[in-house]
């Protein structure tokens, strides 16, 4: 059994996620926090990842418990200490997972946040108002999050390439590095051609790393001066919360989570299945996609009320 720091153990097992697994930059920084947080718990109760048993990972979700993580958190950290503990058993640095007894905490049903379609009319018109090439740009990625329902950091890193030729389906690389094809609604891309015809405008005529060069050449649709080469995370949210004001809607009830949710749930409610929900979602698990079932459970009570017999018994004609 190997002995080693818990930094060149979290370090070794983030290596692997990334060679392995595909794991995204941001999924790696955010098991390097949560894992962070345990070993500091560790430390505390005077053991460490190697030496620790289950008897420390109860008080670590203790911890979490008293200190009013939501349960769906906690589980989200127990989920990657217990890859963590897999990983040290299954190359040697463990005798055993001390993870294996430990129960998830119980979560209660969250329904998924989403606006109404009107709401999605009001940004989107708002959107169209704004004058200037930062207005299309913003009406293209609002319509593009909403026709496609991608996830935030799969929109910002979008490929130029992918939309450059007027697609009507748009291949995006989500989680794991997988790829799915998702198709594109008129207005989008409309919105889509309406923004690459001023895209250039964008793009840093200095830049000579890796996205960009100085001819102003860049390999993202969304590119940025920032050191990623495409406009962040949080600069979108950002746009969208300042939309929602000129929309009219609150804007702590938007976010581009909220936009992923209601491109799902308006599928739904318009007769789209599961199946092909969760591929254009790019859900490795049908039972991730399976929070939307309260859509489909709404629409099949009405479907029952509009066209049953039995339901209009009773009422008068």
């Amino acid at each position: 059994m190997t002995k080693a720091p818990a930094s060149a153990l979290i370090s070794a097992f983030l290596e692997m996620m990334a060679a392995e697994r595909g794991a995204s930059p941001h999924t790696l920084d955010a098991y390097r926090r949560d894992l962070d947080d345990y070993v500091g718990s560790l430390k505390a109760g005077k053991s460490d990842p190697v030496t620790a048993g289950d008897g420390d990972m109860r008080r670590y979700m203790a911890e979490l418990g008293a200190a009013g993580l939501a349960p769906r958190t906690q589980a989200r950290r127990l989920s990657a200490v217990r890859q963590f503990h897999k990983f040290l058993y299954s190359d040697g640095y463990r005798n055993e997972d001390p993870s294996a007894n430990i129960d998830s905490p119980r979560q209660g049903q969250t329904l998924p946040k989403f606006l109404t379609i009107d709401e999605i009319d009001r940004l989107i018109t708002a959107a169209s108002n704004h004058s200037g090439i930062k207005g299309k740009r913003l009406l293209a990625m609002v319509e593009l999050m909403y026709a496609t329902g991608m996830r935030v950091s799969e929109l910002v890193e979008l490929p130029y390439a992918a939309a450059a030729r007027d697609p009507q389906m748009l291949i995006v690389r989500g989680k794991g590095d997988k790829e799915r094809l998702v198709p594109l609604s008129d207005p989008a891309r409309d919105a889509l051609r309406d923004y690459i015809a001023v895209r250039d405008a964008f793009i840093p005529s200095d830049k000579s790393d890796g996205h960009a060069n100085r001819a102003g050449q860049s390999s993202y649709l969304f590119p940025s001066r920032g050191k990623t080469g495409h406009l962040t995370r949080q600069m979108f949210l950002n746009m969208i919360k300042d939309l929602a004001v000129d929309a009219g809607v609150a804007p702590s009830r938007v976010s581009p989570h909220v936009l992923r949710h209601s491109f799902a749930s308006h599928l739904l409610a318009n007769g789209a299945d599961l199946r092909s929900l969760q591929k254009m979602l790019g859900h490795s698990d049908i039972s991730t996609t399976q929070i939307y079932t309260h859509v489909l459970e709404s629409r099949l009570r009405g479907l029952v009320q509009e066209h049953h017999p039995l339901a209009h018994m009773g009422k008068p004609e």
